[in-house]
């Protein structure tokens, strides 16, 4: 049977992806639907876009008097992080399946914890109102599954799908490989040997990120010994988005200077291509101890160029840095453990090497967004054909 609105052949969809703002905006979740949307398209796809204003959550809620399903798809993708403006669109028989595509919750973030009851309930809300998902890590996948009592998955790829019955799912990692093949042993061996430990923190600058538990982490050896210009151990580029947040980027370049360390660390905003592939290849190690993250996928673009990452314990970045191997994971918001990991690496070069090729080979060993998107458009296929029957 055809496909909807497609008479001609069943490999070219119509598909709709609902994001807020722009689908060029510079992080690691807009990279996914960025490169997800890149591929169908050259796969014949027609892909368009539905883009809802940023806003504030409540007027985000406000939405759903207004916005409806467009018409004329055969599928359609919805970014969760757009779960507050779509309760009502989702609500009744969906004209077509309809996929949430789960980065990570809302509810997971570090928040009060009365914040988090509120919008755990408007996501759970959510969840169950979608006919499949695409998640892009296995502890997203567990959330959500804890959050929907366990209940809400098959085992396999498929299943029956409706509201109250199991659903569909696909774990398919986000692109890493946008940046190649990267470094060669050589480069990040003769590269580690010298000079103060290069950190880079890259990320929105906004509290999830962590990046005040970074700067708290560098100035802690600061306080306890004496370090002149000569004899500075580290050197911290911090590359990110500060509009996201503007009080907060303040807040942040104010601490450096107040800890003492802001001739140590330059702030970059948001860097892309060239730029941020000369940052990537001149620093020892990538640090961002966030509160929590989905998947990370920054961490495995920093071991393109042989960079051991520091994340935390929270979240996902347990799926890609094994500690003492490729990294080290610290407790969150616990900027005395950040700082220890810090100093080994700077003291011990030998261990720097070895955390570093240690991290080319686990990114070498990532599967290819080619691969990954592949599987997905399986997947969506899949879920068309179960619709129609």
């Amino acid at each position: 049977m055809p496909l909807r609105g497609y008479s001609t052949s069943e490999d070219n969809l119509k598909i709709g992806l609902v994001i807020y703002g722009s689908l060029d905006t510079l992080s690691g979740g807009y990279l996914y639907d960025r490169k997800l949307v890149e591929f169908l398209r050259n796969q014949g796809d027609t892909v368009e876009i539905i883009s809802l204003p940023w806003r504030n959550y409540a007027a985000h809620l406000t939405d759903n008097l207004t916005f409806r399903l467009p018409p004329g798809l055969d599928i359609l993708i919805q970014d969760e992080l757009n779960h507050p403006s779509l309760l009502g669109a989702n609500r009744g028989k969906h004209p077509y399946p309809v996929i949430s595509l789960v980065h990570h919750l809302r509810c997971s973030e570090q928040r009060p914890a009365w914040q988090n009851v509120f919008y755990r309930l408007v996501e759970t809300h959510y969840l169950r109102s979608v006919d499949g998902f695409i998640f892009n890590s296995q502890t997203t996948r567990g959330v959500v599954s804890e959050i929907l009592d366990n209940s809400i998955f098959e085992d396999s790829m498929f299943g029956e799908a409706g509201l109250g019955q199991r659903k569909p799912f696909i774990v398919a990692y986000p692109p890493t490989d946008r940046f190649g093949q990267g470094f060669s042993e050589r480069q990040v061996t003769e590269r580690a040997k010298s000079g103060p430990l290069r950190i880079l923190f890259l990320g929105n600058v906004i509290p999830r990120k962590g990046l005040h538990v970074l700067l708290e982490a560098l100035s802690l050896p600061q306080r306890t010994q004496r370090y002149t210009k000569k004899n500075q151990w580290f050197q911290l580029d911090v590359i990110g988005s500060l509009a996201t947040d503007p009080a907060y980027a303040r807040a942040m370049q104010h601490k450096a200077v107040a800890l003492g360390i802001s001739s140590q660390v330059s702030f970059h905003s948001s860097l892309d291509n060239s730029p941020l592939v000369e940052k990537l290849s001149n620093a020892h190690v990538l640090v961002v101890p966030s509160s929590y993250e989905g998947f990370g996928i920054v961490y495995l673009e920093g071991m393109a160029f042989g960079l051991p990452a520091i994340g935390t314990t929270a979240g996902a970045a347990g799926e890609i840095i094994r500690d003492g191997e490729t990294g080290f994971l610290a407790p969150p918001d616990n900027a005395l453990a950040l700082a220890a990991r810090l100093k080994h690496l700077a003291a011990d070069r030998a261990l720097l090497i070895r955390l570093s090729l240690n991290a080319l080979q686990r990114y070498r060993q990532q599967p290819k967004w080619e691969q990954t998107a592949g599987e997905i458009r399986q997947f969506l296929l899949e879920m068309i054909k179960n619709s129609e029957k």
